[in-house]
């Protein structure tokens, strides 16, 4: 049985992590990871040699958030989450709930806009494109919470519940959509709650927490479903290889405690992340009120109080 061009999964052996951190490259993954990179470290270098700063915490960010992807693409794991659900579930939710937090965190659009040189009057060079899709309408809607909410749900349900996982298990291309949908939908879905970058869809920092916890009982309920079904559920995962030396069912169930567990995990790294934002926010905002009062003498309080001087003259 050859799964997907990942060569003979039949006689892969009993799964430990060692065998799992493996090297075991998916081409497609490993150029998209460099190339990821590349492109980053070209931006901070641009601004640096022009004498602007770049964050550190940013650029580390951004790395581990492309050395999450490579690790679940990039190992054995890879090989492992084609016949095992529990592993698979882990590339599925380190993909979707971690690793778009740590690129988001990385503020790529926002390097890629200080370090892309403007292409000059009346011409549209890479800055320009990325500055109109930034303002689409297309970008307003998929960044919409009535968008992305639905679509994080149904990435779980629709998929998983559906013959669409089988079919896209069945080849490499399938394989490798799937796992770029699950990047594609964690961005979008996270982007507007807690992205640094800046974004058509914006909300106050109340209303972001509420999104993000709008999402994520969704993610409870299905691993709760995995856990307490009595039989298997995906049709890929039935009969696993017997060198694995596993039962499909407890297999399935441990890989509902998994899609359980990480429904917490994302929820508080992005709360930290969503009260540090906050905090950052009002302080700016204090500094440009005492800036304010500087300039002009503090006119605001100086009107109170003789606002309060004439209550008491009156009194």
């Amino acid at each position: 049985m050859d799964h997907s061009g990942h060569g003979m999964m039949t006689d892969l052996p009993p799964f430990t992590l060692g065998r799992g951190l493996a090297w075991s490259a998916d081409p497609f993954f490993l150029v998209a990871c460099l190339l990821g990179l590349a492109l980053y470290g070209w931006g901070v270098l641009r601004l640096t040699r022009r004498g602007d700063k770049w964050p550190v915490g940013r650029t580390v960010s951004f790395v581990v958030g492309v050395l999450s992807v490579a690790l679940m693409m990039c190992t054995k794991l890879n090989d492992y989450g084609m016949v095992m659900f529990s592993v698979h579930m882990v590339q599925h939710m380190i993909i979707s709930m971690v690793s778009p937090i740590l690129l988001l965190l990385g503020a790529p659009i926002t390097l890629a806009l200080r370090a892309l040189p403007p292409a000059g009057r009346g011409r549209k060079g890479p800055r320009e494109l990325l500055l109109m899709l930034l303002h689409s309408r297309y970008m307003r809607i998929i960044t919409h919470p009535a968008f992305t909410i639905p679509l994080f749900i149904a990435s779980l349900y629709a998929l998983y519940f559906t013959p669409l996982f089988d079919f896209l298990m069945g080849s490499s291309a399938g394989h490798i959509a799937m796992m770029v949908h699950f990047l594609a939908v964690g961005v979008v879905f996270f982007w507007p709650i807690m992205g640094v970058d800046p974004g058509p869809h914006r909300p106050g920092y109340l209303m972001r927490m509420l999104e993000l916890f709008a999402g994520m009982p969704f993610h409870a309920f299905f691993g709760i479903a995995l856990m307490m079904a009595s039989a298997p559920m995906v049709g890929t995962f039935e009969n696993p290889p017997a060198s694995l030396g596993i039962d499909a069912l407890s297999d399935q169930n441990a890989a509902g405690g998994i899609a359980w567990a990480f429904s917490e995990v994302p929820s508080v790294l992005v709360l930290l992340a969503l009260l540090f934002q906050w905090y950052a926010s009002e302080q700016r905002r204090a500094r440009r009120s005492d800036r304010a009062a500087e300039r002009d003498g503090d006119r605001e309080l100086a009107e109170y109080n003789a606002y309060l001087a004439s209550l008491n003259a009156r009194g």
